[in-house]
């Protein structure tokens, strides 16, 4: 016969009972495990509303892709912060508009961090976003074989607010020239027109820009990097100290927001050809926008192989090299202006 099992009248009532405490128990497990979704939900809500603007060296083109990419990958949304950017037409431009207060943060090259720094102002630089030097100065003209042949010479910059104007400077002090021995023509952002064109003798540019001059037709160039006599980085994030001292933590998740942005565009190289199609001013080439990204990728790296490596000596070196070609006044300790986002 099977067993039978007879509970009684006790036996029932004691299991209502540690049913109802088992229910109460994990309705109250529940309860706890939404309020602290709903908690963390309004703590990201209240770090969002925190605003920086970033005042970048031109309008955003292809090789900031991985700054276009936030409004789909919101890298800087995570670290509650609301990005906004505006355009300059250089370094200079960027730093100025930063100083001025139009910006929290600028997006400029050495040269223009190292001029600011001898004229008394009081910067930090949080990170290197190129530690490669990108400069060069590119010619057709089969009589400039070195850049001391560059004098007496027409050349082509950006603006004179920008890295080519900085780094062309760098270029003819360490061939014995000046600015006064070549004749300047400001021609923007297409540096390559007026060299293709006939109109200069050569041109201050960028790796990137030598990449879209050449899928446009140039051939035969005779190329000097700037980084054979003078290999600093490209570009810093730079600001006032006084507003970085007001919320560190701030600046510090921007830093961080941006090696992110970094690493994506390093570990997504596709995708971000789409990104840069779909919204880079100078994105209508999928086949070109890839080499500017494997480009970009490759100068935001060290020798070491690490994104935004804050390298003292290098920064030192060339703030040495900028004093004794007499592109600055005063000479400069730069361990007084870099700041570790570690620390």
């Amino acid at each position: 016969m099977p067993l039978k099992i007879n509970y009684g009248i006790e036996g029932v009532k004691n299991m209502k009972i540690k049913n109802k405490k088992l229910f109460s128990l994990l309705s109250l497990f529940v309860l706890f495990v939404l309020s602290l979704e709903t908690l963390s939900a309004c703590q990201k809500a209240k770090v969002a509303q925190k605003n920086v603007t970033l005042a970048n060296w031109s309008q955003l083109i292809v090789e900031q892709t991985n700054l276009l990419a936030e409004e789909k990958r919101g890298f800087f949304k995570e670290k509650g912060i609301d990005l906004k950017i505006i355009p300059g037409k250089g370094g200079q431009d960027a730093l100025k508009n930063m100083l001025a207060d139009k910006a929290d943060v600028a997006l400029s090259d050495p040269g223009a961090v190292y001029s600011a720094l001898a004229q008394g102002e009081d910067l930090v630089i949080l990170y290197t976003v190129y530690p490669q030097n990108v400069f060069n100065v590119i010619t057709k003209d089969e009589k400039i074989q070195s850049p001391k042949d560059l004098k007496g010479k027409k050349i082509g910059i950006y603006s004179r607010a920008s890295g080519t104007y900085q780094n062309l400077l760098v270029l003819l002090h360490q061939a014995g020239i000046s600015e006064k021995d070549v004749e300047l023509l400001e021609v923007g952002i297409s540096n390559f027109g007026p060299l293709l064109q006939g109109h200069v003798d050569a041109t201050a540019a960028t790796d990137t820009a030598l990449a879209s001059a050449k899928n446009a037709g140039l051939t035969d160039a005779k190329i000097f990097n700037v980084k054979d006599s003078l290999n600093i980085p490209s570009d810093f994030f730079v600001m006032k100290r006084s507003t970085y001292e007001k919320n560190k933590e701030l600046y510090k998740n921007f830093v961080k927001a941006y090696e992110k942005s970094a690493q994506w565009m390093m570990d997504h190289p596709d995708e971000a050809v789409e990104v840069a199609a779909d919204k880079a001013i100078d994105g209508q080439d999928k086949t070109l926008d890839r080499k500017i990204i494997d480009l970009r990728n490759k100068s935001s790296l060290s020798n070491d192989g690490k994104l935004g490596e804050m390298d003292k000596d290098l920064i030192q070196k060339g703030a040495d090299a900028y004093y004794q070609l007499g592109l600055i006044k005063n000479k400069l300790d730069m361990n007084k202006f870099i700041i570790s986002i570690e620390d």
